[in-house]
This record gives structure tokens, sequence and C-alpha cells, in this order.
């Protein structure tokens, strides 16, 4: 999906989020005089309406016709159908799925130890991370620019280093400090050593309105 804020925008209209909500319901691509209809809109004013939703990245266009919507056509109709997963918004930024998948995997991988197991699977889910950022040509000095993508909100710190202003796993990091916390400072580690960044470290740093990982160096 694109900015998840260019959705939101895209989602503001009701005509068009009642467009969005049906196609997303239906399970299988909408033409747009099914989608009209259901919206009691014309076809017309539907493909322009699901047009945009595709531009914000919440729906994919294809073609497909059933011999019957194709007889006395000259070509098939456009259909649309729901992308990704749907659309969570949250301020500040959460990633509650990412530590999500690492636990449920460190659980499957080693019961007997799901504690250390997700520390390793949060490590190398970060130097993955950092990896392909690193491949895409974005440099070791971009770890800036990571941590922000992730939501974590970074800012230079006096003195060199820098502090995260939020947790993207903040509510679980409430309730399972110690656990939580660790998985966060062995992911940005991972993502750190995936960036190939020297002479900085992820260390547990935690003080009243920040994340408890900061970077020194």
């Amino acid at each position: 999906m694109q900015d998840r804020w260019t959705a939101v925008v895209a989602l503001a209209d009701t005509s068009r989020r009642a467009l969005y909500e049906y196609v997303r319901r239906q399970g299988r691509p909408v033409s747009r005089e099914e989608a009209g209809e259901a919206a009691r809109m014309s076809r017309g004013l539907a493909a322009f309406h699901l047009e945009k939703l595709v531009d914000a990245g919440l729906l994919r266009a294809g073609v497909q016709a059933s011999p019957r919507e194709r007889r006395g056509r000259g070509r098939a109709p456009k259909v649309y159908e729901a992308a990704g997963d749907g659309l969570a918004i949250t301020i500040p930024q959460r990633r509650y799925e990412l530590i999500a998948e690492i636990l449920a995997d460190a659980v499957a991988d080693d019961p007997a130890d799901a504690g250390e197991a997700a520390r390793r699977l949060a490590a190398g889910r970060g130097r993955e991370l950092g990896a392909r950022v690193r491949e895409a040509g974005r440099g070791a000095g971009s770890v800036t620019d990571a941590l922000a993508e992730l939501g974590f909100e970074p800012e230079d710190a006096d003195g060199g280093g820098v502090v995260l202003h939020n947790c993207p796993f903040h509510a679980l990091a409430e309730r399972q400090t110690a656990l939580v916390c660790g998985l966060n400072q062995a992911f940005v580690a991972g993502l750190l050593q995936g960036l190939e960044v020297v002479g900085v470290r992820a260390e547990l740093a935690p003080r009243p309105g920040y994340c408890c990982v900061a970077l020194s160096a």
C-alpha cells in the first residue's frame, strides 16, 4: 500500500468509503456497474471514485468477465478488489503485528525457551530489514531514515547518539517491559548490523517519554 495518509484522505469522502467497504466485503472482483448500483451512484461516478481508491493503494484493478458479461461488448469490463489486509492508523505509529509475528514464530521454533528464541528472531528481522535498505542503495547513513519509517521518531541527541521519541510496541512494553524492551533492543541492534553501521550501538536506556532503546557512539 502507498502512503497511509493518502489512503486516509481517499477514504474521507463518504461515497468513496462506501465503495471501498462494499468491494472489500465481497471477497471477489467487483465491476463498476455492480459497485455503482450498491452505492446508489452512476457507473461513471463509481468509476471515478474506484480509480481514486486504486491510486491510493486501497484497491487493485484488473479485467475479468464471464461469458454473460462479455456478450454484446467489445471488451471485458474493468473490475476491482481490495488490496492488502486493510488499513490501520495509529498516532504515534505502532508495529504490533511485527512483534506478534516474532513472538508467534519464537513459540513455534522453541517453546521451551521462547524468550531467547524471540530475541534471536528479533535480531534476525532487524538484520534482514537493514540489509534490504542497504542493498536498495540508501547506504549505512540512512539509519535514522529507517528508524523513522518504522515509527521510532528518531532525533539526534546532545553529545552524539540518537534518541527515539516513540516506541512502536508501546502497549505491549507497558505490560511486559523486560521482554518487549529486550526484543526492541535486539531488533534495532540487528537493524544496525544489516545496515553495516560502524561505531554505533543500540542499548537499553529507559526514561519517561521515550523509547527504551537509544543509539550511542
